[in-house]
């Protein structure tokens, strides 16, 4: 199995989707309601290929073999509380065929070098508070709930946590 990591260029739009798509599918299918699934996936192709441009410099792709598998975007953090001294991680998919084969921990362990490598102390992201899988995998790779909440209202509510990890750990 060979991995790679880059940044993703408009040509990766149509493979990042369908990621994303599958991802959403498998991952929330117990969390969200299968209409709201429906619903943003199918805005996710005109999505890639409107945010992913020659310029990106914060959206990933994972290739396993030359196939694209994986997704995520690590950037300045969303949260007014958090400074400079933070990057976060804004996702991280993984097709499902893909699960549980360390590929998501193979990209955890770039995400934690890149933003090493940016002289950023600290790793934020946000999780569902019910995605148990991924809070479990999340708290593998050295992230702890900070308290941090917020609520959504999408016709349901749904709780999201926020989750903080020291990089000066040595990697996993």
């Amino acid at each position: 199995m060979h991995i790679t990591i880059r940044l993703a260029n408009p040509a990766d739009a149509q493979d990042m989707a369908e990621v994303g798509m599958k991802s959403w599918e498998v991952a929330y299918k117990h969390l969200l309601p299968a209409d709201y699934i429906r619903e943003k996936n199918a805005t996710r192709v005109h999505q890639y290929k409107r945010v992913i441009t020659d310029e990106n410099t914060n959206s990933y792709v994972i290739q396993k073999d030359n196939k694209t598998v994986g997704i995520m975007k690590i950037a300045e953090p969303t949260d007014d509380d958090l400074d400079s001294r933070y990057f976060e991680l804004h996702y991280l998919y993984l097709h499902p065929g893909c699960f549980r084969e360390g590929i998501g921990t193979l990209a955890m362990d770039y995400v934690f070098d890149h933003v090493r490598k940016l002289g950023k102390k600290y790793i934020s992201l946000w999780v569902f508070a019910k995605n148990n899988d991924a809070i479990k995998f999340y708290e593998a790779c050295g992230f702890r709930p900070d308290g941090k909440t917020k609520t959504q209202e999408r016709g349901w509510l749904m709780e999201i946590i926020r989750m903080i990890r020291d990089n000066q750990e040595t990697n996993l």
